[in-house]
């Protein structure tokens, strides 16, 4: 113990001596000083998730010459996560330092602690200063931390929940984000992060961050909203004079950033809202400049513009545009100006005509009128205007309000008139005027023609629809004049020329045609230039089943392309050459867009006809319109249905004629046939359809014909018997009328002169004829006519010593019982005799000389017309 204290006494003078030799040869006694050096008052603030320290030196550090070294240490729960250094100049040192820092996640879901210590060239203050930010108050729910913040897109986010103690933890994330983009982090038993790339901008009310908990065994859920956008994107700042009193300003805004964003001229009290800011000024100061700011949370844009104002004239638009003259086809226009000041500016105004659109500018200081020229007579049109300065062009004004008129009306513009030729006719047609053209409704059409040598009179016609028919001489050529009419009167004429008949013209005969395929919707034609074609070409095209429908083009060129045509639709098209005179026809061409496969029943009339051992089959013309495709022949099959061999041959005929209309099967044997026709096409076989057939030998088609004329006889004789029966009353009185009798008037026995015969004949009366007395003894018995009587006689002659008796009428050859009377048995004046039944012939031989006289009379009657009623035979 001894040793040791001798030892201690002798090292501390040591010591000693060695310090101060130390700090004599530095020549500076403040190296102790610089080692109290420190920091002092440490101040700790935070907001979102920034942390801001301030402290100040100790007046130790004074004496430093140097610069200070201050290092800060950010600790998360005794774990460094962040390292800085500041650097205080030896003219800093005294004044009050200041130092932040954000941290990724929210500084309540940490409670960090910041440590601050200062270093001198390789020494370290042993004085140092701690600091520690409160952690969040004790909640019963859970809570989410940052607080409303708001995030550039694009950005990493971190979103922290703490829950209350006893809590679980459930789930967290982003509403309108997948879950699966997140990721969840415990921190500690309390406390869950969850980050994730913002990579999409949320609605202008934010987006919910939500996390899920159980808290006491019960399921709950708290949040906060974030804001995601951009940064201001404005750009493109211009500032204008409108009235000339005061100063616009706009800009370009840039992408929508999602989230609020002022704007400010800087220096100036004007008004800013939306992309515009306004404000009083005097626009004739000459040249100056305006700033302008935009910002928002994510950061600020400044943009920046300088002018003289009065080349940046951005005028009002035109005010009371109307229609001071308006005439058939041209109208004088006058508008006002609410801003007197442009009256004395030089200006350009555009007007903007309705199917015509924008006119030629007018020029003229303090321009308010102008006048439009080559309108449409009887045409309703709209018109707007605009103007700009002349002398600075910088903005059109905006178009006025839009004023409506209508021109008068005038006489149709004249018509495009052609022709087609058939035989000796010639269609003359002309196309229907569009209401533009036509000036007013259309009344009638007058078309006029003659002799191109003028050896005829002019002949003309008026018609309401766009064509006519002529039928003139083909071998002279007419000129065909065609003028529209409306109420304000005639077109000039269209004058066409006939070609005649000796000459090419528009007769197809000799006209090279061919066929012609088509694409994209119609055809494509092209043809060889014609020295003949002095006023270019005429391609008229229509469908070849409808040939009256024609629609032509008059074009300068050699090739077309016509569009907007049907497939399926056969289409000819004609090309003529345009000359002075009558057009000439060059080439006709016949095709389709596309070619369809035919539908449907071509064979609809199939017929067949058998002559020996030939079976021919026979359909009607098959008509354009069911050709939706070239026919290139015809097929006809056919094979024998007696023989029930699945090998039965199949024979078969073809034409490769478009237009027959008959195929014939030859050396057939008597057997049933199936017959099929089909139709060859570019697209196949097709419409085939099939008939049966029964072939007889020659006998049995001679019987067939026998038997056939025979039961025809007999039906007709049978219904003439059944008819002459049920009308045999009427047929009897036709062919044998009823005989009328004779009467006997009362003066036949007075006189031996001229004796009179009445006859009752019904209804009508019989000429009168002279008749000798007749005689004879009672039950005498009259001759019967002879069989066969001589020609009926106009007139007999009497016997000798009688007076004659010449008829005066023609009666039938007919005999008759004629009681005779003598004088005393004449019946009494006024009274007709009747007369039985006629009675048996006069007995000759037995007559007495002198008492009577025998006479053979016959009496040609003419029949009169009778009715005869037929009853029909199902009566």
């Amino acid at each position: 113990m001894k040793s040791e204290s001798v030892t201690r006494s002798i090292m501390i003078p040591f010591i000693l001596l060695s310090l101060f030799c130390h700090s004599s040869q530095d020549g500076n006694t403040g190296e102790h000083v610089v080692l109290l050096c420190g920091p002092k008052n440490l101040t700790l603030k935070s907001w979102d998730q920034t942390i801001q320290a301030t402290w100040e030196d100790d007046p130790s550090c004074s004496a430093v010459k140097e610069e200070l070294v201050y290092e800060l240490l950010v600790l998360v729960r005794d774990q460094q996560v962040h390292h800085d250094l500041v650097t205080v100049t030896p003219e800093q040192i005294g004044l009050s330092h200041l130092w932040t820092w954000t941290s990724h996640r929210a500084l309540e879901c940490d409670s960090p602690s910041v440590l601050l210590s200062v270093r001198y060239r390789n020494y370290t203050s042993p004085r140092r200063q701690e600091g520690t930010l409160p952690g969040m108050t004790n909640s019963s729910d859970p809570e989410v931390y940052p607080r409303d913040p708001v995030f550039q897109v694009g950005s990493r986010a971190t979103f922290c929940c703490v829950l209350p103690a006893g809590g679980t933890f459930t789930d967290m994330y982003l509403v309108g984000y997948n879950r699966s983009e997140g990721n969840i982090t415990k921190i500690n038993n309390q406390t869950y992060s969850l980050s994730l790339v913002l990579n999409q901008p949320s609605s202008p009310s934010g987006t919910d961050v939500k996390c899920e908990a159980t808290i006491h065994q019960q399921p709950t859920d708290n949040g906060v909203t974030a804001f995601i956008g951009y940064p201001p994107d404005d750009r493109e700042l211009q500032c204008e004079t409108r009235d000339l009193e005061s100063v616009e300003c706009q800009w370009t805004v840039g992408r929508d950033t999602h989230l609020p964003t002022q704007y400010q001229l800087v220096g100036s009290a004007y008004e800013c809202f939306q992309r515009t800011c306004r404000g009083k000024e005097d626009v004739s100061t000459g040249e100056r400049s305006w700033k302008l700011r935009a910002h928002n949370e994510l950061g600020t844009v400044e943009l920046t513009d300088s002018a003289d104002l009065m080349t940046r004239v951005h005028m009002l638009a035109p005010e009371s545009v109307t229609g001071s003259t308006v005439n058939h086809r041209d109208a004088r226009l006058k508008w006002s100006w609410k801003v007197q000041g442009y009256k004395d500016l030089n200006l350009t105004c555009e007007v903007n005509l309705s199917h015509a659109g924008p006119q030629k500018p007018n020029s003229g200081v303090g321009l308010d009128s102008t006048v439009l020229m080559n309108l449409i007579p009887n045409w309703s049109y709209n018109v707007t205007v605009r103007c700009r300065t002349t002398q600075h062009p910088w903005k059109w004004s905006s178009w006025s309000s839009t004023f409506n008129f209508h021109t008068k009306g005038d006489v149709p513009d004249a018509l495009d008139v052609w022709m087609k030729m058939k035989d000796n006719e010639i269609l003359i047609i002309w196309k229907i005027l569009l209401e533009k053209q036509s000036h007013g409704h259309v009344l009638d059409y007058t078309v006029t023609w003659s002799n191109i040598r003028g050896t005829e009179q002019h002949n003309t016609t008026t018609v309401t629809h766009n064509h006519v028919t002529l039928r003139l001489d083909t071998t002279q050529q007419y000129v065909v004049n065609v003028t529209a009419r409306n109420v304000n009167g005639s077109s000039s004429p269209s004058t066409i020329i006939t070609p005649s008949s000796s000459s090419a013209g528009l007769n197809p005969t000799g006209v090279r045609g061919s066929r012609m395929a088509g694409g994209g919707g119609g055809f494509n034609v092209s043809w060889s230039s014609s020295p003949a074609a002095s006023c270019g070409y005429i391609v008229d095209w229509c469908p070849s089943s409808s040939p009256s429908t024609v629609t032509w083009i008059k074009v300068p060129q050699t090739n077309v392309f016509l569009k907007n045509l049907r497939e399926g639709q056969r289409y000819s098209v004609s090309i003529s050459a345009c000359t002075r005179g009558a057009a000439l026809l060059l080439e006709t061409r016949e095709g389709y867009v596309q070619e369809q496969r035919i539908q449907g029943d071509l064979f609809r009339a199939l017929r067949s006809k058998q002559t020996g051992s030939e079976v021919e089959l026979s359909w009607d013309q098959i008509p354009l319109t069911e050709q939706t495709a070239f026919i290139q022949g015809y097929v006809l099959e056919w094979s024998d249905r007696d023989q029930q061999d699945n090998n039965t041959a199949v024979h078969n005929v073809s034409t490769d004629e478009p237009t027959s209309t008959s195929l014939t099967a030859s050396d057939l044997k008597t057997s049933s046939y199936t017959f099929t026709v089909k139709a060859r096409t570019a697209l196949g076989e097709c419409c085939s359809k099939q008939l049966i057939v029964h072939v007889n030998s020659g006998t049995d088609n001679w019987i067939r014909t026998v038997v056939i004329s025979l039961a025809a006889v007999f039906s007709v004789l049978t219904l003439v018997s059944v008819v002459c029966c049920r009308q045999w009353a009427c047929i009897k009185q036709k062919v044998y009328p009823p005989i009328p009798r004779p009467l006997l008037t009362d003066t036949w026995l007075r006189s031996t002169g001229e004796r009179s015969l009445h006859v009752d004949q019904g209804p009508s009366e019989v000429d009168i004829m002279d008749a000798p007395q007749l005689l004879r003894k009672p039950g005498a018995q009259v001759n019967q006519p002879p069989p066969n009587l001589p020609p009926p006689l106009r007139s007999l002659p009497a016997p000798a010593g009688l007076p004659s008796s010449p008829f005066r009428g023609a009666f039938q050859n007919l005999s008759y019982d004629l009681m005779m009377q003598t004088e005393d048995q004449q019946p009494p004046e006024g009274h007709t005799a009747e007369y039985p039944a006629p009675t048996p012939p006069l007995d000759t031989a037995q007559e007495e000389p002198g008492s009577h006289m025998t006479c053979d009379l016959t009496y040609i009657l003419v029949p009169q017309p009778v009715l005869c009623k037929f009853t029909p035979l199902m009566n």
